[in-house]
Formats: structure tokens, sequence, C-alpha cells
């Protein structure tokens, strides 16, 4: 009998470079350079030391482990993926498929993998997609559902996302890599109220969610016995965390709509809901030109303003508060200019206080996701700005990421060289080593 894990792991564990269509191995090349190019960007957050010292005092140093990032020590591959992943999520600006990181979960993963177990290379974008595939498929089906009800798109579909990619990575056939869907089904979960709390639980979800898929898949392997019907069953992941019917053509999509393509990327340190409106911030902010600011209304779609930590208006002590806080990215862009790390940890602005304040969130179905309208009220009247974005407008190409990562690369002191090596290594693939990524770190350190 047909079922959705099988369907998807039939799909993704007969992906091949040869037969991938080239946009999608660019992409993914482009999704392999920024979450490289962000972790090296992030080496001076703090979330990093917090995961590295918890796995070292859970896995211990492990001789010819896995590489923890910035600091050249060895674990376990698990704990590999707890701590870089922590790292390569530092400032926030990791890829997005929908509502889900899945670079930061897949890119630090596959890495130990291939280091620790000396595979191909040239499994890893066959590996990453399959892992974009997956976790994309059913985001995009089921988001609209699990995000409103608390949980987290990027550690409920995460580890499936995993599984798949730790599936292919191994060679694993369509009934193992159908297997491990189902034992990652049962291992998916995490909410969204550390961000209405504007604590850091959600730094390190990823990193979870990569150690649970990588345990699905070698359960699998060992010959674990594993829920057929996982996903679409009566008790299965969607009736669970979405409550609703699982699409009866849910997996023709698989290979035709790709999930790779649509993954986008972050020019600024902030929520991905809040790229749009700072960027139409921006724009504002020069049009005024200095105008005293009375009032601000934003409008943005429900989905957007629903989301854990939107309409916090403070007082905040921590980044995880403002990068989610859409008065606060605002008022700060308004008042500023661009929200860099500098400013959003800028936490006792009282003009910025006082603007958030005075910052009116408004959820309008009107509004398409990924736009916003602002009106800003002043002296000599009010000034609407409408920012009408998509995707695509985020969907950057490798060269446009090498740019922003350097960009950000120089506020953050970050060698040249350590770049110079990623793009090369991202150019490269499916040639060269992995090691040759590793090291871009230790030109950072």
């Amino acid at each position: 009998m047909p079922t959705l894990t099988r369907d998807i792991a039939t799909f993704t564990s007969a992906l091949a470079l040869d037969t991938l269509p080239p946009q999608v191995v660019e992409k993914a090349r482009t999704c392999v350079l920024n979450a490289f190019g962000m972790g090296l960007n992030g080496l001076d957050t703090p979330y990093v030391k917090v995961a590295r010292e918890a796995v070292l005092a859970t896995e211990g140093e492990v001789a010819n482990g896995a590489t923890l990032f910035g600091d050249g020590r060895r674990t376990t591959t698990a704990g590999a993926c707890l701590a870089n992943s922590a790292l390569f999520h530092g400032r926030a600006q990791e890829d997005t498929c929908g509502a889900a990181h899945f670079g930061t979960i897949l890119v630090p993963m596959l890495t130990a993998m291939i280091e620790v177990q000396r595979l191909p290379l040239d499994r890893l974008i066959p590996a990453l997609v399959a892992g974009y595939e997956s976790g994309g498929l059913l985001e995009q089906a089921f988001a609209g559902k699990t995000t409103p009800g608390g949980f987290r798109s990027t550690a409920t579909y995460g580890s499936i996302a995993a599984a798949a990619a730790a599936s292919r990575l191994m060679g694993l056939d369509a009934a193992t890599t159908a297997a491990a869907l189902a034992n990652a089904v049962s291992f998916s979960g995490g909410v969204l109220q550390s961000f209405a709390d504007g604590t850091d639980e959600w730094r390190y979800q990823p990193g979870i969610a990569g150690r649970n898929g990588l345990t699905a898949a070698a359960l699998a392997r060992a010959g674990s016995v594993s829920a057929p019907q996982a996903i679409e069953g009566k008790a299965g992941f969607v009736k669970a965390f979405a409550g609703v019917d699982v699409p009866a053509d849910l997996a023709a999509s698989l290979g035709r709509d790709w999930a790779t393509l649509r993954v986008t990327f972050k020019p600024f340190p902030v929520c991905a809901f809040n790229q749009t409106p700072v960027t139409g911030a921006l724009k504002l902010r020069e049009a005024l030109k200095g105008e005293t600011l009375r009032a601000v209304r934003v409008r943005m779609n429900p989905y957007e303003t629903g989301y854990a930590g939107m309409d916090a208006v403070g007082p905040f002590n921590s980044i995880s508060g403002t990068l989610m806080s859409i008065p606060f990215c605002i008022a700060t862009t308004l008042i500023h200019g661009v929200p860099d790390m500098k400013r959003m940890t800028t936490y006792d602005d009282d003009s910025v206080a006082s603007l958030v304040h005075r910052t009116t969130l408004i959820g309008d179905p009107a509004v398409p996701q990924l736009c916003a309208v602002i009106e800003a009220d002043t002296a000599n009247g009010t000034r609407v700005h409408e920012q009408r974005m998509t995707s695509a407008d985020y969907a950057y190409d490798r060269a446009t990421v090498s740019r922003m990562l350097r960009r950000i690369g120089d506020e953050q002191a970050v060698p040249p060289e350590a770049f110079t090596r990623i793009e090369d290594f991202a150019d490269r693939l499916p040639q060269g080593a992995i090691a040759n990524a590793i090291s871009s770190f230790a030109v950072r350190a």
C-alpha cells in the first residue's frame, strides 16, 4: 500500500547529481555558501558557546570526530550538529524555506557526517536537496495550520528533512529511508513560546532537529520497525500537528515544484517576516528626510503579525526579542537606518523605545505575505509607503549572497580569505574536500 513516507523516500533516495536540474544544483551551492558564510559572521554570537559547552559536557571530545567550528576541538557527529547549528543560526540570517530554516539543520549535519565517516563529497548536494524537498513539501502544505497552533516550522519539519538528507547521504534505499522518515515523525516538535518571551531555546532547535534526523536514519539502517502511515495516519504527523487530512496528491509535486528553488536569504539580522518591513522603513526614512515622527502604523498579513513575538513592544533585553518585534525593527530602522547587530542589541535607546510605543501593528488580510504598508504621521501630514515583495526578491543568486556575506564580514572583521575559501568550496562542488570548507573557520579564529 503506498504511503506518504514511501512516496517521499522513493523520490529522495533516487536523487542524483546527473539528474537534478542545473538550477537546483546551483541553488544548493548557494545554500551551502550562505550557511558557512553566516557561520563565519556569527562566531562572536553567544549561542555557539553555550551549545559547545553543553556538547563537550555531555559528549566530550572525540579523536577523529566532527570539528566544532571556530573552536577546533572535535566531538561526536550528533554533538557537532547541535553546536554548529547554533553557530549557523546565531545571526538569524540563515536561509528560509517558507517559515523553516532548513540550512541551519542540514549543512552542519551533513558536514559532520562527511567529515567523520569520510563519505564522498559528491553526495552532499543530492542529500541537501533531499532535505529541502521533503521538509519543504510538508512545510508548504501544512505550516498555515501548524504555525498558528504554536509550532515552529524549523523544529516541526526539520527532523523529517534531516532524516531524508542523512538517509540520502548514507545511501539508504527507499524502504529504509521511509522508515527513517517515520522515525523522524515521532521525534518532531518544537513550540514558538521562546519568541514571545524573548528567550533563546529557538537557537538550539535546529541542532536538536539535526540530531533527531541523524538518529532516525541510523535507527532505520539498523533495522527499526517504523509506522508506514506515520505522516497521514489517524494519529500521525499531520493529524497531530495540523489537525487536517493529507491531500491525496501531495507527493505528486515532488520533482516538479522544487522546494529548493523556493529558498530565500536574509539581508538583515531580523526575522524573515521583518525583512520587508525593514526594507520599506529604509525607503520611507529616506523620503521623510528627518521629519519628526508622531506615530506609525504598520499593516501586514495576519499570518505574519500573529507569529509569536512579532507584536512585542518591550522592554527588551535580548536580540531574541528585538529581531522578532515588528515595532522595534521599524522604529530602529526609521531612526537610525540599517538595523545591524549593534542596533539590534541596543536595548536602552529612549528614542527607539518611544517610537515603538507609538507604532501600531495591524493585521490586514488585504496585504499579501512578505509585504508591508507603513503609514507615518508627521507634522507635515501622513506619508504612506507600500513595500510589495515576493519570495523571488529574496531568492538571491550565489554572487549576490557572496557580496552580502562579505559586506557583513566587513562589519564583523572577518578576514576576506575565509570567504574566499568557502566561495571556492561552493564553486567546486561536487569536487573538492569538506576540509576546505571547515578550514575557513581556522582563518576566522
